[in-house]
């Protein structure tokens, strides 16, 4: 206990030995101590007060190292959920979440209204295959409530080694009861991009989440699109990323504007205060951008939609976003801990913040996915069928010859039930076709998209003519 009482006497020396030193400084610029300022060192004597009292009177001894940290999270937590203060081993987990990979669950979590939240799943991570959805709350991780823990406390308990299970209790808006959902750990790839093309002209292409090299595979994968086919159009698919590194956000959107801001901060001082601008790009897009937002859209994605949006240059189809339009700067400290410390807010080009609001969708499309039973009841519904010329019994042809069925050219291979390489790989993009068609059927705001870019590259070729 000696040795606790003299630790604690240090502290307090040190508040004692700072209070002159500060004193002196506002006394050689001839101005008043605040108010203010004496609350704070009032309040500063009160904190090494009931230090001392623990460390005294406490049933058992109590490392002070411990209660500090425990003070100091504490007084990160009244300010807002983003700002945290993370040990050397909690800083270390922050730096892995923007490189490499790292086993676990495969969520983006936040504290909303007191409650650990789901921003977003990662897609095809186990939380995302689990079915956890944008706005789902985590009440109880292995039977513990997470109400008093921190995000960084909670992420620990998330992850962990691949093959390990993880149980939680998650609630969501409509539900009567809490769902328990037990989740087997996996590795969680970071990546960032991926594309596709969705129907002869248009495009396809899918941040994730906002990394190091998101902006170099962004470019690799769209010039990979425009190689397989001219495109008419692209859908740019920003659902359920939750943000990540903001100068890949700024870097995105600088593909496709040409001048002009794309975003900036305020925050108190002058620091914080930061515009990031576009520059004059030497590869030029004019095919129209469709951008999908939904719940789980968050940070650097909704700055990207902003960006297009306030510019003009895409419209934003789906569902209001998530609205986390605040600053976090990391301050690494000595000891290897780190304090994460909200700085600013961003705001859009046109000035509008993105803070507890998010981005409005242009057109507003509900997220709704079909399930494999849904598609099927949708496969099997049976279509009128309307009475059509060809139906009419002696119609006349349109004059054009059919064309010959090749039925009777069937290679032997083909009768022996094998097939040649091209063969295959014609079956395989068949395949593939099929299933992309099927996604689109599976997802309403998806297929709403293609829809709408469609419709824009008739309506851009009904003016050319003209």
């Amino acid at each position: 206990m000696k040795s606790q009482t003299s630790i604690s006497k240090k502290w307090f020396l040190l508040i004692l030995i700072a209070l002159p030193l500060l004193t002196l400084n506002i006394w050689e610029n001839h101005s008043p101590v605040s108010a203010k300022t004496q609350d704070t060192y009032k309040n500063l004597e009160t904190f090494s007060n009931v230090l001392s009292l623990i460390q005294k009177n406490y049933v058992e001894e109590v490392n002070t190292e411990k209660v500090i940290q425990g003070a100091i999270k504490g007084m990160l937590t009244t300010l807002d959920p983003h700002s945290s203060f993370m040990k050397p081993d909690d800083f270390k987990e922050l730096q892995i979440e923007t490189k490499g990979s790292f086993s676990g669950i495969g969520i983006e979590i936040t504290i909303k209204d007191n409650m650990l939240t789901v921003v977003s799943p990662i897609e095809g991570t186990p939380a995302f295959k689990e079915g956890l959805k944008a706005n789902d709350k985590i009440v109880k991780i292995e039977d513990e409530p997470t109400k008093d823990l921190t995000l960084m406390e909670a992420v620990k308990k998330l992850r962990g080694p691949k093959g390990t299970k993880v149980t939680i209790s998650i609630h969501r808006e409509g539900w009567h009861e809490l769902k328990e959902v037990t989740i087997v750990r996996n590795v969680i790839p970071l990546i960032s991009v991926k594309s596709k093309i969705l129907e002869p002209g248009y495009g396809y292409i899918r941040i994730n989440n906002f990394q190091a090299k998101t902006t170099t595979e962004f470019k690799k994968n769209l010039k990979q699109l425009e190689k397989e086919d001219k495109l008419k159009g692209l859908v740019f698919d920003l659902r359920n990323n939750p943000g990540g590194l903001l100068d890949q956000a700024v870097k995105i959107s600088d593909i496709f504007i040409d001048s002009g801001m794309i975003v900036f901060t305020k925050g108190r001082i002058k620091e914080q205060n930061m515009e990031f601008k576009a520059h004059s790009n030497s590869k030029k897009y004019k095919f129209p951008i469709i951008v999908l937002v939904n719940e789980g859209s968050a940070s650097a994605s909704e700055i990207v939609a902003g960006a297009l949006q306030d510019h003009k240059r895409a419209i934003i189809l789906g569902a209001q976003t998530f609205g986390k339009g605040s600053v976090q700067t990391v301050i690494p400290m000595q000891d290897g801990s780190g304090l994460r410390l909200t700085t600013a807010r961003y705001y859009t080009p046109s000035g509008r913040s993105i803070q507890a609001t998010g981005i409005t969708p242009d057109i507003l499309v509900e997220s709704k996915f079909l399930d494999e039973k849904d598609l099927e009841e949708a496969k099997k519904e049976k279509k009128p069928h309307y009475l059509r010329e060809s139906d009419l019994k002696h119609h006349i042809t349109n004059g054009k010859e059919e064309k010959s069925k090749n039925s009777d050219k069937i290679k032997d291979s083909d009768k022996t039930g094998t097939k040649d390489k091209e063969s295959l790989r014609e079956q395989e993009k068949n395949e593939k076709k099929a299933g992309i068609r099927e996604e689109i059927e599976r997802d309403y705001q998806l297929k709403q998209a293609l829809m709408l870019l469609k419709s824009l590259n008739i309506y851009q070729q009904l003016a050319i003519d003209k």
